[in-house]
């Protein structure tokens, strides 16, 4: 199972699990095989196709319960009964509601063995993504933020390029290549006006779509955020004012826009999530400023926080620290967060950690 978790992890999947999969017979591993890419083949069906006639007889070790329903390719289910295979270890079970057990229904009806559970926290880790969708109906959501030692995430003069170091910054555009999306909100986009594309030294990387929260529909059609919406996905949610002329020219320039409803706070942030979800984006980037970072928290739909810490000290009553807001008036009241880890990147700390209220 530790084999098939470490296949798994190659696999570039989304909106689909990360599945790997191994053949064991003798005591020894004759196949192996994980999921690639969306609508290519499952891991059962990789690794069963090459071990041919040597499947029968032996066991298959999963990381994800084998799917038995037509998606994107036919029921894995059906390829492991005609493989013979004659026992199935399976990491979790899927939380898919077309599957949810149905998938070792069927296998133990053919006759085969099955054990569910094996190294299942391990395998829920891996597909955290994939199992807050299938559960929720709203993507797995992050914030990343970068501050100086004494809480400040610009200076009072609005300058906050770079508050984090090099090393700290690659690691982000790591980030961005495993997410499917990136938000931000109009005042990252009118201070810093940054292109939100992933570049990574060492590989080539995967650029994210681009939500950009425009409530006053302010930011220029000139922003490079917009620059090559043609060639990379761009959604643009505007305030409710949103002009036909404006909303034509974003149209033109291949930008969809999504509208949303607004609250007293700003925009319905889980109605946008949803949404976000059923276009198959199920991982979300927030790089915003505090105020973006307070909504998001304060709507209960972030799952994990990255901040990273860099050793300065910026100063200023009116600098903007990283959760904006109104705060909370007692400490009793601040929000908890759980699972933190800390590490060193080049100079900065990076603080990871998961809010408590977190679905």
């Amino acid at each position: 199972m530790l084999r098939a978790l470490e296949l798994a992890r190659k696999g570039k999947t989304s909106p689909n699990p990360m599945v790997g999969a191994v053949v064991v017979k003798n005591n020894r591993i004759i196949a192996e095989g994980f999921h690639s890419r969306a609508g290519g083949p499952h891991a059962e069906v990789v690794a069963l196709r090459k071990a041919g006639s040597k499947a029968k007889g032996a066991d298959l070790y999963v990381s994800l319960e084998p799917c038995c329903h037509i998606g994107r390719t036919p029921p894995c289910t059906d390829a492991i009964i005609q493989s013979g295979v004659s026992r199935v270890f399976a990491g979790m079970k899927d939380p898919n509601k077309l599957v949810q057990g149905k998938g070792i229904r069927i296998l133990k009806a053919a006759g085969i063995r099955v054990s569910a559970g094996m190294m299942q926290n391990d395998c829920q880790k891996l597909n955290e993504v994939f199992v807050k969708v299938m559960k929720t109906g709203m993507p797995f959501v992050t914030v990343k933020t970068a501050m100086s030692l004494d809480g400040k995430i610009a200076t009072q003069a609005g300058d906050s390029q770079w508050i984090s170091g090099v090393k700290s910054r690659e690691f982000v555009h790591e980030l961005r290549n495993q997410n499917d999306a990136i938000l931000v909100g109009t005042n990252t986009i009118l201070k810093d006006n940054p292109q939100l594309t992933c570049r990574l030294k060492k590989k080539r990387g995967r650029h994210p779509a681009r939500i950009v929260l425009d409530r006053r529909n302010r930011i220029p059609l000139t922003a490079k955020v917009f620059a090559n919406s043609k060639a990379q996905q761009v959604i643009y949610v505007p305030g409710p004012k949103l002009s036909t002329k404006r909303e034509k020219l974003l149209t033109a320039k291949n930008i969809e826009v999504l509208k949303v409803k607004t609250l007293k706070s700003g925009f319905d942030l889980k109605q946008l999530m949803k949404l976000l979800a059923k276009k198959e984006l199920n991982s979300v980037l927030i790089e915003g400023g505090g105020e973006i970072n307070s909504s998001a928290l304060e709507a209960g739909v972030v799952d994990r926080v990255f901040a990273f810490i860099s050793p300065i000290l910026v100063g200023g009553q009116q600098a903007p620290g990283p959760i904006g807001g109104k705060g909370v008036a007692k400490i009793a009241k601040a929000m908890k967060l759980k699972n933190m880890k800390v590490m060193q990147i080049g100079d900065d700390l990076m603080v990871e950690a998961e809010p408590c209220s977190a679905e």
